[in-house]
């Protein structure tokens, strides 16, 4: 993985970190990419992509408030794939209906992440999370008072895997 994807996984609860980067290893195998567009988010930065499209000029990418994503516990990230081009330069490719995203999800899902780009509501295609026994939809009021009483690392803590 490039380094602004590393730096983006530095902070998002490592067991999550672990499997993107099996994702990325699995895909360089098939000459595919992929980057870690967004890792963890502020409140306010979440307010700010839920104001977009709302209250601010731009597509509407998000239907969670600040504190309603997954991305705001460290829990989830955003990936973009890519085809390896010449000298390995990185060129995403935002076009969902190509092969490689195709590729990316199932590879995503087979290392038991959870893909935006399978929801029924709201289709969010670069986001996978990894959140155990919290619900797919929005993070548990426990998630949340983890996170005021302890921080990033009580939330990371307290999660079981099956």
């Amino acid at each position: 993985m490039d380094a602004i994807s590393e730096q983006r996984l530095t902070q998002v609860w490592p067991t999550l970190a672990l499997r993107v980067r099996q994702m990325a290893l699995t895909l360089a195998t098939l000459n595919i990419d992929i980057r870690v567009t967004q890792g963890l988010r502020t409140v306010a930065e979440q307010e700010e992509l839920y104001a977009q499209g709302r209250t601010t000029p731009g597509k509407i990418v998000t239907n969670c408030r600040g504190g309603q994503s997954y991305h705001n516990f460290g829990m989830a990230v955003d990936c973009v794939p890519s085809t390896q081009g010449v000298g390995g330069v990185y060129t995403p490719d935002w076009n969902p209906s190509h092969p490689v995203w195709k590729q990316m999800i199932g590879v995503g899902v087979d290392l038991g992440l959870d893909s935006g780009a399978l929801w029924r509501t709201f289709y969010d295609n670069p986001h996978f999370q990894l959140t155990g026994q919290y619900p797919e939809g929005e993070p548990s009021a426990q998630c949340a008072a983890l996170l005021v009483s302890g921080g990033l690392q009580a939330v990371w803590n307290s999660i079981v895997l099956p």
